[in-house]
């Protein structure tokens, strides 16, 4: 169990899930936790402002792909364990700029990996044995299912878009230097994170956001694609789960058992808008289908049995009562949307 005695990095940790663990490991632990953040655009302090205050917090903006800052990090704290989840991690942005998907999740990633080996290998026995590299994936990087099916940690890779495909090269290289150098990892792959202080560029914050200020709300093809959906606090918990008690060496799916299409996402968003902020008409009238992207994926399903049976673990919320959760706290965080997409047009986070 994680306590005073440790001091964890968590690479990405200004972000989205990463910014969620971080929440997490301050007020669940009493470990010290070091974020590892360059502040890309959706990266940000304001959320981390719940424990930027708090002594057994530290932040140093450092872009994973440095090597000489990584190493002074990890010389500097001495940590026992990383989490990484620093990555470019939407579709769409990797389709039309490609470039940064490789220099972070790919180049990134094996800087990271060269620079906890050298740091780990330096360790006494007894904390190369404790020391834990926890790398988090996702699901996109074994494709498309079709009807039936779902993704099971022994599932070939197949990854459709550039980002999935640097996520896939990302999970091989840590492997790799599992199996070459022996540095203690485990990899996980985890289905559509939803939740609070979700950049406002994915599904759902899009539709919320789209909905309150009356815009089309867009969504691809006919909505037919098929997500697994996964509320953020929930796959925090099982993160905490598998590096704490994961086998080395091994894989764990962490899914929300919670299918649903696109098209239905949006319109439970739109029901419960009508219900918390009524408007003149009903806001399914809002959705507007657009050109399909390229290589969009139709189906993404997870098996979870394998961490629910080794580590116990399994979602505390349906879909019902996360994206609940999740459309009433963007309602009440207004102002922490404006200031995010406005610091990433202003080229400042």
């Amino acid at each position: 169990m994680l306590d005073s005695k440790h001091t964890i990095v968590v690479t990405g940790g200004a972000g989205f899930i990463g910014s969620a663990l971080v929440r997490h490991l301050v007020s669940e632990t009493d470990a010290r936790i070091v974020v590892v953040d360059k502040l890309t655009y959706a990266g940000s302090m304001a959320n981390l402002d719940d424990v930027s205050d708090n002594s057994r917090f530290v932040f140093e903006k450092v872009d994973i792909a440095d090597a000489s800052e990584v190493f002074r990090v990890l010389a500097q704290y001495q940590p026992s364990g990383i989490f990484h989840l620093a990555a470019e991690s939407h579709v769409d942005r990797s389709i039309s700029g490609p470039a940064a998907f490789i220099e972070t999740n790919i180049l990134g990633t094996y800087v990271l990996l060269e620079e906890t080996l050298k740091y780990w290998s330096r360790l006494p026995a007894e904390r190369q044995d404790e020391f834990r590299f926890l790398h988090v994936s996702t699901d996109e990087v074994f494709g498309s299912l079709g009807s039936r099916g779902k993704f099971k940690e022994t599932t070939a890779y197949d990854p459709s878009s550039p980002y999935s495909a640097s996520k896939a090269a990302s999970d091989h290289l840590v492997r790799a230097w599992n199996r070459t150098y022996e540095l203690p990892v485990v990899v996980t792959n985890c289905s559509n994170n939803y939740g609070p202080y979700q950049y406002p560029e994915k599904l759902i914050p899009v539709v919320i956001l789209s909905a309150l200020r009356g815009d089309p709300i867009p969504v691809y093809g006919k909505g037919k694609n098929v997500r697994d959906w996964l509320f953020v606090d929930d796959h925090v918990r099982a993160l905490v789960a598998v590096f704490e008690r994961g086998k080395v060496g091994d894989t764990y799916n962490i899914g929300g058992n919670s299918e649903k299409k696109n098209i239905d996402v949006v319109r439970s968003i739109c029901d419960l808008m009508d219900e918390l902020v009524p408007a003149k008409k009903k806001y399914k009238k809002l959705i507007s289908f657009v050109d399909d992207r390229p290589g969009h994926d139709y189906r993404y399903a997870i098996d979870a049995k394998k961490i629910t049976s080794e580590l116990e673990w399994s979602p505390q919320e349906t879909f019902e009562s996360g994206i609940r959760r999740t459309v009433q706290w963007y309602l009440d965080n207004k102002v922490w949307c404006e200031y995010v997409v406005s610091s990433n047009r202003q080229g400042s986070t």
